[in-house]
């Protein structure tokens, strides 16, 4: 019934619905490298909670974990990253009509 990009497009704004996962993005990209740390120590929420989120993010493709003993470790994925401001930007930078219409 939807387009690829139309499911696309709603998945990664379901992501960006939450303040949590905005925050985590931000950590990671603040970090500039793989966290293997504890990110409820950094965004200041229960582990479980962060742990949630970051399963979300990871289902998108946004971020990436690899496991190190105990830890698992994220970064960004660059490529979906880049996958979908592309995906966004294309959407996000229509032309309003002229038209009147309300």
């Amino acid at each position: 019934m939807y387009t690829e990009d139309q499911n696309e497009i709603a998945l990664f704004a379901k992501v960006f619905g939450h303040p949590a996962r905005v925050a985590i993005l931000q950590q990671l990209f603040k970090i500039d490298a793989c966290y293997c740390g504890d990110l409820s120590e950094e965004i200041g929420l229960a582990q479980p909670t962060i742990s949630q989120h970051l399963k979300e993010l990871k289902n998108t493709g946004l971020i990436k974990g690899t496991v190190e003993g105990v830890k698992v470790c994220y970064c960004i994925d660059k490529e979906n990253w880049s996958k979908m401001k592309k995906l966004l930007h294309g959407f996000l930078d229509q032309n309003i009509p002229n038209a009147d219409c309300c």
